[in-house]
């Protein structure tokens, strides 16, 4: 079992462990000699590594989704960490205990997917039900969906994260429903249930997260759309219109067209799916942000791609001693030669010179209004 983890790690510590090899670059110095651009990972989550020294040596003895065992040091480069590699070698797969390198949801998958039906067990409209029914009877469908990631890096990025993510925000749907009011419940739960379930075959996910071919060329809004299309067909009866709101939450929920969605939201429901969709996804973003940077200084991460901004470590903000009370920063002095005068004994206005102006100056003065 490993015995250090990536968040584990300290900065000018020197390490041996193991880790799973996510990227991996052959880069060359300005002196043409290679070096090692990796991102390495383990179930805690990933750093970036780089080897400079004796590359030629083990370069070509490992590939991306390998395991291997490294010696050397973490260290702050720009604010981020990283880990510089002085050993290096692959390991076997007997080697390696798989629960040590992939990251998991705290939850059991089973336990959630039993939550998933009792879900669409109780809803009251019998075409939605059947629908949900039908999918996930499909076990080329319900396996994957209990395993799947949400995402490849950004939210829910662990395995069982897509059925983990699904569960969040049908709880943030009902509380939404009950709040606003005239929401059909079972439609918006519905979209919940099916918004991200393309993701099942866009992502790969075996060993690192990744993108699969279909993935790449068509993206989890129209794979999603694939299945919904498939299953319909084994739901006699299914209301045409109804069907037009389930694709359009489909395609929709990504809320904006720059942001992947052919069609913004145009009804409650939709817009609903979206904006709670988005809230959960950056909340679990800005969360696993904070707890990932636990090597950089100061009270603030480093850049967070996702969410655009740098995000406050808040608990380490509120527990460091509160400066309030240090003395105000004074202004700095005028540089030299450019102090003004000082002003006459007895006037309020310092004695000021001034050349006359040509006319241009004069217009320009009445239209700053600094005429005295």
């Amino acid at each position: 079992m490993k015995q250090i983890y990536v968040s584990g790690l300290e900065p000018n510590e020197v390490v041996t462990t193991s880790f799973l090899v996510v990227q991996k670059e052959i880069r060359q110095k300005k002196t043409g000699e290679h070096y090692l651009s990796l991102i390495l990972a383990d179930r805690t989550g990933e750093v970036e590594a780089k080897m400079w020294d004796n590359v030629t040596e083990v370069m070509e003895t490992f590939e991306k989704d390998d395991f291997i065992k490294v010696k050397g040091v973490a260290q702050l480069y720009q604010n981020r960490p990283q880990f510089t590699i002085h050993k290096l070698r692959r390991l076997d797969e007997s080697e390696a205990d798989s629960a040590d390198f992939f990251p998991c949801s705290a939850r059991d998958p089973e336990e959630m997917f039993t939550e998933l039906r009792a879900t669409i067990a109780g809803m009251s409209n019998p075409h939605l039900r059947a629908l949900l029914e039908a999918i996930f009877a499909d076990p080329a469908i319900a396996e994957p969906y209990k395993l799947a990631p949400a995402a490849k890096t950004i939210h829910h990025a662990w395995r069982s994260g897509l059925i983990e993510h699904v569960l969040s925000l049908c709880a943030l749907c009902r509380l939404a429903a009950g709040h606003y009011g005239k929401v059909d419940i079972d439609l918006l739960l519905t979209g919940a249930i099916l918004h991200d379930i393309g993701k099942i075959e866009e992502l790969t996910f075996d060993r690192s997260f990744s993108y699969s071919s279909s993935g790449q060329l068509l993206g989890h809004i129209v794979i999603g759309l694939r299945i919904v299309d498939e299953k319909l067909r084994l739901v006699p009866g299914f209301p045409p219109k109804l069907r037009l709101l389930v694709e359009h939450m489909l395609i929709s929920h990504h809320g904006e067209l720059e942001f992947g969605s052919p069609k913004v939201p145009v009804f409650l429901e939709a817009l609903l799916l979206h904006h709670l969709d988005n809230l959960d996804s950056k909340v679990e973003a800005m969360r696993a942000a904070v707890e990932r940077d636990r090597m950089t200084e100061g009270d603030f991460t480093s850049w967070v791609h996702a969410l655009e901004r740098v995000v406050l470590k808040k608990d380490k903000f509120l527990s460091a001693p509160d400066h309030t009370d240090a003395p105000a920063v004074q202004s700095a002095p005028s540089p030299a030669g450019n102090a003004s005068p000082a002003p006459a004994k007895g006037s309020s206005k310092p004695d000021v010179h001034t050349a006359p102006m040509s006319d241009f100056g004069s217009k320009l003065q009445s239209v700053l209004n600094l005429e005295k």
